[in-house]
């Protein structure tokens, strides 16, 4: 049961998907707001403290992609889920890249979208009532969950709320190989049916935050079972 409702802001241009994420948010207790064009949508993103950004790829005025962009650099953490019609890797990619916090395709199950939705929210509210708790530290690596931030020999990198989420799992059990299973379930806390392309997604996209051209790496796969994190000797 949702003790208060969540601010959830809809960017989608097709009516009759817009209607339907409306109805489908408000009867399960959010509190929605739909917006057809991606100019606008960030204007309104970067007016209003929401909770939560389902964001089309395909807008008018300006790309799901260029809005996910804009709202991090301006420092707007805001956790963001693209819901497009793209199914490639290379599009999901783009859409990781630009700072989004989960991908989901048309036609998507909408039970697994409020699933999905539910867990974001779920995150956001445990990175901020971590705001005082100490900083994980491996080696040269250091992690901030309340910043959304690590820093690797004092340079520091920016993370989303799952990449956060995920590097926080890694570096607690840092030395020990952690099932791609148990990341699924810990980091989204929904099934995903068996699909790890998600989770490799993410440790793509960790890994190019941690292991630059000609550096060590941190991440380790231990192939058939899941991934190692490990300070380089």
């Amino acid at each position: 049961m949702i003790m208060s409702k969540s601010e959830v802001l809809i960017v989608e241009d097709e009516n009759s998907v817009a209607r339907f994420l409306y109805q489908a948010l408000e009867e399960a207790g959010y509190s929605p707001t739909a917006c057809g064009d991606g100019r606008i949508a960030l204007d309104l993103a970067l007016a209003r403290d929401f909770d939560l950004v389902l964001l089309d790829l395909m807008l008018p005025g300006m790309e799901g992609v260029e809005v996910c962009r804009a709202l991090r650099r301006a420092g707007r953490l805001v956790p963001v889920m693209m819901v497009t019609a793209r199914d490639q890797i290379e599009d999901k990619i783009k859409g990781l890249d630009a700072g989004a916090d989960d991908y989901i395709v048309k036609p998507f199950n909408l039970q697994e979208l409020l699933a999905r939705v539910r867990a974001l929210l779920r995150r956001a509210d445990s990175t901020e009532s971590t705001a005082t708790s100490p900083e994980v530290q491996v080696g040269a690596l250091v992690l901030n969950k309340a910043r959304l931030e690590a820093r690797l020999n004092e340079v520091p990198i920016s993370l989303s709320a799952t990449e956060c989420n995920l590097l926080d799992y890694l570096m607690v059990r840092a030395g020990e190989t952690v099932t791609r299973e148990s990341l699924l379930e810990h980091v989204w806390q929904y099934d995903f049916n068996g699909d790890h392309n998600v989770l490799h997604v993410y440790i793509s996209y960790l890994r190019g935050k941690l292991e630059g051209p000609g550096q060590p790496k941190w991440i380790h796969t231990v192939r058939g079972v899941g991934y190692r994190l490990q300070a380089p000797a």
